[in-house]
């Protein structure tokens, strides 16, 4: 993924975020992301997971400090100067190269995890990632996250795959779970029952529900942090 993000990649990318104002579903993804955020009673700590150029760090509100994550270095490079700057209110900004899937922080340092078009579309959502998510939470932090839905219009409908999306109810126990984990892609899509696996005994769900942006029918995801 850094090497399909290089710098022309990168620059495109971020021209487009000065485009987003007039786009509908950017637009209800920032709305939604503030939401998220105004669940907290006070500032909090985020992390923003795949934060590419940073086009949704205008949106949240309360932060105390903002890290984000991505594997590109081109795109953290334009990260620095995100879109709607001057609206960003965060005490502190981070921005690390690494990969998500590898990178560690120490538990307990957000109080919100989010992404935005990353997990079920370029990296895969599984237990691993979540429990790495969990981890790095403090106790009651939230988990917000949107994926790519395996009927998302832009997903091939291969002879396969429909045949498989009609048997799948009727399958039970371990062979229902493995047709589905394939039909998933092992998590390169996300439809609610997949989502709720992965977050099973870690978060309990608060929203799930379906949005159609300009390009995908997505999952969108709030979820809570289990605490003992």
């Amino acid at each position: 993924m850094a090497a399909i993000y290089d710098e022309q990649y990168a620059r495109r990318y971020r021209d487009r975020d000065d485009q987003l104002d007039a786009v509908g579903s950017y637009q209800e993804l920032v709305r939604w992301i503030g939401g998220v955020c105004d669940r907290f009673g006070g500032p909090i700590d985020v992390l923003d997971l795949g934060c590419g150029t940073g086009r949704y760090f205008w949106g949240l509100r309360h932060v105390n400090t903002l890290t984000g994550l991505d594997a590109s270095a081109p795109m953290l490079a334009e990260a620095r100067f995100p879109t709607h700057a001057d609206r960003i209110r965060a005490g502190r900004i981070e921005l690390i190269n690494g990969d998500l899937a590898r990178h560690q922080f120490p538990n307990g340092s957000f109080d919100l995890v989010y992404s935005i078009g990353v997990l079920a579309e370029h990296v895969p959502l599984n237990r691993s990632l979540v429990e790495r998510v969990a981890r790095w939470l403090k106790p009651g932090g939230r988990f917000a996250f949107t994926t790519v839905d395996p009927r998302s219009p832009d997903v091939p409908k291969t002879l396969a795959r429909r045949i498989a999306s009609a048997m799948l109810p009727a399958l039970p126990g371990d062979a229902g779970r493995r047709l589905h984990e394939r039909l998933m892609a092992g998590g390169m899509y996300g439809d609610a029952r997949w989502i709720r696996q992965q977050l099973d005994g870690l978060f309990t769900i608060e929203s799930l529900e379906h949005y159609q942006s300009d390009v995908h029918l997505h999952g969108r995801c709030v979820a809570r942090k289990v605490t003992a």
